[in-house]
């Protein structure tokens, strides 16, 4: 099953939706050009501290705990040491450009907690088989936010319908890692439905996705719990559905997908696509 992944610094929130059904509570403390990169986008940009880490640990004891890093820099050992005092399972790094840095990454952790290069930069797209061989690589990640700002391309899921993600999924399994991308909404809900997405997570046989925030609204009447485990009872259901799929019908369904990224983004950009 596609394991699920939710960015809060809410310890209560974080209990709450793993109880729902997310397997791994995501704290962001990248904030290191962030804003420079993303202002102009309704993209989400946390603030998250140490401490966020460290309660957000206590509150979900059986599930796993994922840490976003500043992009690599002299900073990089002090956050290393911090995450790991704040129990983390997988340190992720973000808008690396070189696996020299994800390798001196792993020196640092030394085995202490999993690594999670995040691959959203035009630069690393290139070295995926050398970051693939890295000790304490556990899954290959791709942001699609920053990646198609990097590429100046119109719209998130670009790269996605262009293909780049193809060969970067067989790479990680190739070297028995597991692969990631992105965000998915609601199952019927999004620019590009939820239930599209999610056929491309089938295709590529990813392994995890963030859930968006659009999840849970303020001002929905239900709790959080009660509106996760509805959202995720329908998004585990579809998946196992399209699991099914002939391949013929998987195929299909990713011409839609890209046929629909190619409308939505020309509406964005007036790209064309001829």
């Amino acid at each position: 099953m596609l394991e699920l992944m939710f960015i809060t610094n809410d310890p209560l929130l974080a209990h709450d939706v793993c109880a729902a059904g997310v397997s791994r509570i995501f704290v962001d403390w990248e904030i290191i050009g962030k804003a420079e990169r993303q202002g102009h986008l309704d993209t989400v940009q946390s603030k998250h501290s140490f401490e966020d880490a460290v309660a957000v640990r206590r509150a979900i004891p059986s599930s796993e705990l994922l840490v976003r890093l500043n992009p690599f820099g002299n900073h990089t050992g002090d956050e290393v040491e911090m995450a790991v005092s704040a129990g983390a399972d997988l340190v992720m790094l973000p808008m690396f450009h070189s696996h020299e840095e994800v390798k001196a990454l792993s020196e640092m952790l030394a085995g202490r907690a999993k690594i999670v290069p995040l691959f959203e930069t035009a630069l690393s797209l290139g070295e995926v088989d050398e970051v693939c061989g890295i000790s304490g690589v556990y899954e290959i990640y791709v942001g699609l936010n920053d990646l198609h700002l990097a590429l100046n391309s119109g719209f998130m899921f670009d790269p996605l319908a262009g293909g780049l993600l193809d060969p970067i999924s067989a790479a990680a399994l190739s070297n028995k890692l597991r692969f990631g991308f992105g965000g998915i909404a609601r199952v019927d809900e999004g620019d590009i439905p939820g239930k599209m997405v999610l056929g491309e997570h089938v295709r590529l046989r990813s392994s995890s996705v963030i859930l968006s925030r659009t999840f849970f609204r303020e001002g929905d009447s239900q709790t959080p719990r009660e509106v996760f485990t509805k959202e995720i009872a329908k998004l585990k259901k579809e998946w196992s559905r399209q699991q099914q799929l002939p391949s013929s019908e998987m195929d299909a369904n990713a011409a839609i997908f890209v046929e629909k990224v190619h409308e939505v983004s020309s509406s964005i950009s007036g790209a064309n696509y001829d």
